[in-house]
């Protein structure tokens, strides 16, 4: 999400420069050039990745060029690239396919499905295994992204000011947080304010500020549950009814603030103890906190609750587009983007995760992972991690989601228990009117 959101382009532009960029031409030596576009995330570290990886992959591909261009950034990826699909003006290959919007990506049959390409089921089961692969899916039968990697929400928390308030372990329940959150949020110099706070959320009712809190905590507190099962709205209300507790629970105890904080990122200036963040908020501390002692864990669940801690994945996948014209030689090259050294620069450069079962025990990581302690912490969560469903309407689910928890977790207007019931009555409603 983070990728996802910078502004610097417009849909014009798009509509311009894009294209599957198929226009043949010859080497020196008269052989015809396939040419392909990619189209990378356009954050500075992705291009960067995308750039070494197009460099390499042209000097030992002479009949096959790829020209990469960033992804001409407006309100969202997804927006950008539905309206490539419209426009016909598609790269023939994006690495920065998030999940939840394939539902609308195939509906306009803008995708190739992958899963017909020869090694597709290999290599699959490589990256993400037969459990995880099945929720990539399409309701045709056909798998259309190639997963690629996946940041995990999970819960940066700042040892010093645990330990200050007497906690040296940090904590796994809602209970145990909620304690912990009485005696680490406090006013430190006497002046009526409250210094530190136990956490802090974004709580304007944004559909995607919920992937960073009640969503990933619903995926924990129901086992690994998404909202959706078979295209059909599944909501465990038990679970969604204790998240919603559980941060009515801060916010009503005052261990989270009603407010934004100003001058800068409250846990980059060491005044929050918990953060509920992904592994690209390990670059930012590097950089603006490099004296910070911070660990990572999964988030908190409820206190009667075993098993391992599931939560949301960012997932970011491949994809080919059925504008493509070398729908083989695109395969090849997405085939290429995941190679296992690929893999590592994806670590090395970004700080994200490489969506592959064996990235923990691959010896080719393991150097990488020992000198990263807090990134194996995001290796070792892969393997219980959830996307978000492509189920229609889904930005419109959120959207209603948030208004709830507005209510519900913040204002404390309404229970829990009817918050899921209004939850559960909307959402209905917006499947329902929209079919």
């Amino acid at each position: 999400m983070n990728t996802t959101r910078v502004v610097i382009g417009s849909l014009a532009a798009l509509l311009v420069m894009g294209g599957c960029g198929n226009q043949e031409r010859r080497t020196a030596e008269g052989g015809a050039v396939i040419e392909l576009t990619y189209w990378p995330a356009p954050n500075p570290q992705e291009i960067q990745l995308a750039d070494t990886l197009v460099r390499r992959w042209n000097a030992a591909h002479p009949g096959i060029q790829v020209r990469m261009q960033p992804i001409p950034v407006s309100q969202s990826t997804e927006e950008v690239l539905l309206a490539a699909i419209a426009g016909r003006t598609t790269p023939d290959v994006c690495s920065n396919i998030q999940p939840g919007a394939m539902y609308e990506f195939t509906r306009t049959g803008g995708l190739l499905p992958l899963d017909g390409f020869e090694g597709f089921d290999s290599l699959a089961e490589i990256r993400a295994g037969a459990e995880l692969l099945e929720t990539f899916r399409s309701p045709d039968g056909h798998v259309y992204q190639l997963p690629w990697k996946s940041n995990p929400v999970m819960m940066f928390y700042n040892k010093r000011l645990l330990r200050e308030a007497g906690y040296a372990d940090v904590p796994r329940t809602y209970s145990a947080y909620l304690e912990a959150g009485r005696h680490v949020t406090r006013d430190i110099n006497g002046d009526g304010e409250i210094d530190v706070w136990m956490g802090e959320r974004d709580i304007r009712p944004i559909w995607w500020q919920r992937l960073f809190d009640f969503y990933p905590c619903y995926i924990a507190a129901s086992g690994g549950k998404t909202l959706f099962e078979r295209e059909a709205f599944h909501m465990h209300d038990s679970a969604a009814a204790e998240v919603f507790a559980f941060f009515q629970s801060c916010y009503r105890e005052g261990i989270f603030p009603r407010t934004f904080f100003q001058g800068g990122d409250p846990f980059i200036l060491g005044k929050k103890a918990t953060h509920f963040s992904g592994p690209w908020e390990v670059a930012t501390l590097r950089k603006f906190a490099p004296d910070m002692e911070y660990g990572v864990a999964p988030l908190p669940v409820p206190d009667a609750m075993t098993g391992p801690v599931y939560t949301y994945g960012d997932f970011k996948n491949i994809a080919v587009f059925s504008t493509c014209e070398h729908p083989e030689a695109a395969w090849a090259f997405a085939r290429y983007l995941v190679q296992p050294e690929h893999d590592l620069l994806l670590l090395e450069l970004c700080d994200q995760i490489p969506v592959r079962t064996d990235l923990v025990t691959h010896p080719l990581f393991a150097d990488y992972f020992r000198r990263n302690p807090v990134m194996a912490e995001f290796g070792k969560q892969l393997q219980h991690i959830r996307g978000i469903d492509a189920a229609p309407d889904l930005k419109e689910i959120f959207d209603t989601l948030s208004q709830v928890y507005e209510k519900c977790s913040v204002y404390a207007t309404i229970a829990p228990a009817d918050a899921v019931r209004e939850l559960r009555a909307r959402t209905v409603m917006i499947v329902e009117w929209n079919k």
